[in-house]
């Protein structure tokens, strides 16, 4: 049976080792104005400024963690703003922009791939792919890049197992959504920021 074709970015789905999950954000900023929009499910980094910036596939630092949102007083209805996507080179009306990240470290994600990972890839690394996100409902389009998927190599994600959705579980198709935790991680690694 295919796969449904709908990427989603990162979306979490529990804590390794069957911890307690509490859908917990912790709060960053992002710079004001900032160019880049980052959408709910992308990956995020901290620069060495103390601000928070979407991280692309092929960066060569760690994630803090998974946007999942912001609030910003905006520049035109001077109105409190919530979005599920940081849209890119706002700059408040007053205050900062506040950016609410998934950054436990052990925290589990679903994400759909981009071609066929097979049930060897357990327990192996993977990097992401990046797709612009929707601009509709906020929603990242980022994927898990099956090419990539090899047992000795240092990337983003570690592959855990096949997700247990009926609609994506087909592990012999492409698109089939997988759990996976952050294997680059700010508070893994021995790093400031970038």
């Amino acid at each position: 049976m295919a796969n449904v074709d709908a990427p989603f970015g990162f979306r979490p789905v529990g804590e390794l080792g069957s911890n307690i999950q509490n859908g917990g954000t912790s709060k960053y900023l992002i710079t004001s104005g900032d160019g880049q929009a980052i959408f709910k499910g992308d990956l995020v980094k901290l620069e060495t400024t103390g601000y928070i910036t979407k991280s692309d596939d092929g960066d060569a630092v760690v994630a803090i963690g998974v946007f999942n949102g912001c609030f910003y007083v905006a520049p035109t209805t001077k109105k409190p703003t919530w979005s599920n996507y940081y849209p890119g080179s706002i700059t408040p009306a007053s205050g900062e922009i506040e950016a609410f990240v998934y950054d436990d470290p052990n925290k589990l994600y679903e994400i759909q791939t981009d071609g066929t990972i097979a049930q060897s890839s357990v327990g192996r690394n993977a990097d992401i792919v990046y797709a612009a996100g929707s601009t509709v409902n906020g929603q990242s389009k980022t994927e898990l890049d099956a090419t990539t998927a090899s047992a000795g190599a240092t990337a983003q994600c570690r592959i855990i197992r096949i997700c247990e959705d009926p609609s994506n579980s087909d592990i012999s198709a492409d698109n089939s959504n997988w759990i996976v935790r952050l294997n680059e991680h700010q508070y893994y690694a021995d790093v400031i920021g970038v």
